[in-house]
């Protein structure tokens, strides 16, 4: 059975709950990695894995354990890089599935956008959490653990 992984110091409170409804219907393991504890209802398939504080540290975790075939959710682009190299799946939490494929297109414009932000250029920030984001993640997810059944 593949371990969900969740790198939970940026993963927004409505992907949290999806997660945990998703884990517990399905009887998927959860595991929510963050650099402090989070609230979490009880569950047999649901934890969370406070790790020292420490830049990384989380990522770093998350990357000793998952497995080949482990679904990480996560927007982190070099955390994602290494799950990948790890051969693990991965998914934003907007739905976006991240392979080999274009992975290291997306992690070249983070770069690009960073280098552009550090010559003080103003690029904005990422748009909220909307509505939409929710649903094509809720619907992602569900397709994900679908295909597991």
């Amino acid at each position: 059975m593949p371990t969900l992984w969740v790198d939970a110091d940026a993963c927004p409170r409505a992907a949290r709950d999806i997660i945990v409804r998703a884990a517990e219907r399905t009887a998927t393991p959860a595991c929510f990695v963050a650099n402090h504890q989070i609230p979490l209802p009880p569950s047999r398939w649901v934890k969370s894995l406070a790790v020292a504080s420490g830049f990384d540290a989380a990522d770093d975790e998350i990357v000793e354990r998952i497995q080949s075939g482990d679904l990480l959710i996560t927007s982190d682009l070099p955390l994602a890089m290494a799950a990948i190299e790890r051969e693990a799946k991965v998914m934003t939490t907007r739905g976006e599935m991240l392979d080999q494929s274009n992975i290291k297109a997306r992690v070249q414009m983070r770069d690009f956008m960073e280098t552009l932000r550090a010559s003080g250029e103003h690029t904005g920030g990422p748009k909220g959490y909307s509505d939409g984001d929710r649903r094509e993640f809720a619907n992602a997810l569900d397709r994900w653990l679908a295909k597991r059944a």
